[in-house]
């Protein structure tokens, strides 16, 4: 029971007596209060943090509310250390914060052998003699943040960023329960943490989002990282975020880094209580290998491990270079497989009128989410696996974001199932599909069925194009097949009645929805030529069009004769890539709705001015891969603004291939074909400053 407001204490009382009752009852109050305070802490704790609850989540909201009437009762309760102050009001838009120390990257290592050659460079870097100890703990994948505390108190934090500065996140950092409000700590205290999903709360957000029409989280990561920028901390509390810290930066917190992790545990701050100190190599390599071998029974994504010089005065004297320190690395993990069973083969119909068959199967755990569906590429990757319906099949997910069927158990097939073809007719609008000769890809070649239509308009709606939030995957099947939109054009003709007439739109949904189709009308013509999806022209040859051209009025007003020229004259942009623009351009349909566009005022925007060719990275060309500390945009805009050039693919020419995290075969395999260096984001950075890299092999460490 929740005890009758009382007076505030110093009210006025007739009565001695009385004002003694009333002192009284205040502090009795006071203690109640606090006692329900440990409580729900202790829980918090338990839950978020051990994962060993003690209680079931009724008896838990229960308590909660129990509180939250209390300090309805007692307002002079009142404590920004409450349970219930985790949820403040609305943010407003997000502020860019410096770092206390830069958050840097780590260099990676995929083998034993980069492993050692790493030991060696370490023991060559400290004196002769000296005694190394390693801290060996799991790589987290999820949102690195930085959190401070003062006096004992959470002050808030940031995201990552780009490394020296973050976006500030204080209010949706305080709805994470595990992350004690208050610490036993007087002094200030940096830590780095990660940010991370249960893959068990994962499912359950997805299975709500479905239900509401929402698509779902692809993994926990993108969840994350995703909530953490939201705007409505009440909602980032639903989302059961937990944060794992893996590094605290004060070194008058503990001697080493091994020590501090052990200490901020005592201070029931959450970590991931995984690190091991090693004396040698090899129990560096054990200790690897204990790690992987728990990764698929954690409830939390890791995909490596990541290796440390665990005593600070060794540390600074191993120091850094300009991305990575000098005295940790990552060692990588292979992408995860999973076996089992094809139940059926769909077939999908893209933006472009491809077919591809996907493998629909028995529900599987694989890199933290659960897989029903992979590719199944082309006729020609069918034929290749021979794989047919009701097959055991090995699942991978390629840079663990798509899953894809790499291997068939063909001895296991029972019965005689005739292989899968595709079929003659598009399933999507019944029109005789086309395969040219030399091609792999089967095509649809109507442009009018729905398929495509809703395809092109999720791709224009992209962040990284003409960025129209609030366009869900069910919506656009709506207004595709009501015919609201036939083409990207009639996004513009969209108005409140027409979207709030369809099923499960209301007027604030209607309202977002029409204000960021507004807005796109902003972007600038890089965003909008990336967001037609023009053959064979990405992100990359967009911003190059876009700034030769500057608008879309310059580029309808050109001959076409003028803009093969122009388009010849950009660095890598070859003859395929001006015949697919001129191809577009001289289309009928596709004119048209440039055309359309153009009277709706899309695509004027100023253009980003031109680099001057000038810098550092003059003459030299570059192809960007793999997942870096930043958006692969800003590092594009970085090396155009010191000189540079960029490729979407590895080609004859290109200088350097810049490989971050996650980085695919293809581009790596292109690069030693080729005789391109393979450089890291820290080598750039290095080239960048004017250092040069000898040598035309990969550098030590760099992904081969």
């Amino acid at each position: 029971m929740v005890p009758p407001l009382q007076d505030k204490p110093g009210a006025a009382s007739s009565k001695p007596e009385q004002g003694m009752e009333s002192a009284s009852a205040a502090l009795e109050a006071r203690a109640q209060h606090e006692a329900l305070v440990r409580e729900i802490r202790a829980h918090d704790y338990r839950y978020y943090v051990l994962d060993d609850p003690t209680i079931g989540d009724q008896e838990y909201d229960a308590l909660y509310r129990r509180l939250r009437a209390f300090e309805e009762a007692h307002p002079e309760l009142d404590r920004a250390d409450s349970p219930t102050a985790r949820v403040g009001g609305t943010r407003g838009d997000l502020q860019t914060v410096a770092h206390r120390a830069p958050m840097m990257s780590l260099d990676n290592t995929y083998s034993a052998a980069d492993l050692a050659e790493f030991d060696r460079r370490v023991r060559q870097g400290l004196p002769s003699g000296a005694t190394v100890t390693y801290c060996v703990e799991p790589k987290l994948d999820g949102a690195s943040v930085e959190i401070l505390y003062a006096e004992g108190r959470l002050q808030g934090g940031s995201t990552r960023g780009d490394g020296k500065s973050g976006e500030e996140i204080s209010a949706n950092l305080k709805t994470i329960r595990g992350l004690p409000l208050t610490i036993d700590y007087p002094k200030e205290l940096t830590l780095r943490a990660e940010v991370v999903i249960y893959r068990r709360d994962l499912e359950q957000m997805n299975q709500t989002r479905e239900s509401r029409g929402e698509p779902p989280f692809a993994n926990p990561r993108n969840a994350a990282a995703g909530s953490l920028r939201m705007l409505e901390p009440s909602i980032v509390a639903e989302r059961r975020l937990r944060v794992l810290v893996w590094q605290v930066l004060e070194r008058d917190f503990a001697e080493s880094h091994d020590r501090a992790l052990d200490r901020a545990s005592a201070l029931h701050l959450p970590t991931h209580r995984m690190h091991v100190t090693c004396n040698s190599l090899e129990e560096v390599t054990q200790a690897i290998a204990d790690i992987e071998a728990r990764r698929s029974a954690l409830e939390y994504e890791i995909d490596g491990a990541v290796i440390k010089v665990t005593d600070y005065a060794q540390q600074d004297i191993l120091g850094t270079t300009a991305k990575f320190p000098r005295w940790a690395i990552a060692y990588k993990f292979g992408a995860e497989r999973a076996t089992t069973k094809l139940l059926s083969i769909s077939v999908h119909v893209g933006r472009t009128g491809v077919l591809t068959p996907v493998a629909n199967l028995e529900p599987v755990l694989l890199a933290g989410t659960t897989v029903s569906r992979a590719s199944l590429h082309n006729q020609d990757h069918l034929n290749r696996l021979d794989v047919r319906p009701g097959d055991l099949v090995v699942v991978e997910k390629a840079g663990e974001i798509i899953p894809q069927v790499v291997s068939v158990q063909t001895e296991a097939r029972s019965g005689d199932v005739p292989p899968f073809v595709l079929p003659s007719q598009c399933p999507a609008c019944g029109t005789d599909v086309e395969r040219a000769p030399g091609e792999a890809r089967t095509r649809c070649p109507n442009r009018a069925c729905p398929k495509q239509v809703e395809g092109a308009v999720l791709h224009y709606s992209r962040r990284f194009a003409m960025d129209i939030d609030h366009l869900g995957e069910s919506l656009v099947e709506q207004l595709v097949s009501t015919g609201l939109v036939r083409r990207v054009a009639d996004l513009y003709a969209l108005d409140d009645a027409k979207l709030r007439a369809l099923p499960r739109v209301g007027k604030k949904s209607a309202e977002n929805l029409l204000s960021a189709i507004a807005h796109s009308k902003q972007q600038p013509l890089s965003r909008l030529l990336t967001g037609l999806g023009i053959d064979l022209l990405g992100q990359v040859a967009a911003t190059q069009l876009a700034r030769a051209f500057g608008t879309l009025d310059a580029l309808l007003a050109e001959p076409p004769a003028v803009i093969a020229q122009k388009a010849a004259d950009i660095a890598g942009f070859g003859p395929k890539m001006v015949e697919s623009l001129l191809a577009y351009l001289s289309d009928s349909e596709d004119r048209q709705l440039l055309e359309s566009l153009q009277a709706l005022g899309v695509g004027t925007a100023e253009p980003v001015p031109m680099a001057s060719g000038e810098g550092s990275l003059r003459g030299m060309s570059f192809c960007v891969t793999g997942v870096l500390s930043r958006k692969r945009e800003a590092v594009h805009e970085d090396i155009r603004a010191h000189g540079g050039s960029v490729h979407d693919k590895v080609k004859q020419g290109t200088t350097y291939l810049v490989a971050g995290q996650k980085v695919g075969q293809s581009k790596l395999v292109a690069a030693r074909k080729l005789g391109t260096q393979v450089i890291s984001e820290a080598e750039l950075d290095d080239l960048i400053a004017g250092n040069l890299i000898a040598g035309n092999a990969p550098p030590a460490g760099s992904p081969t």
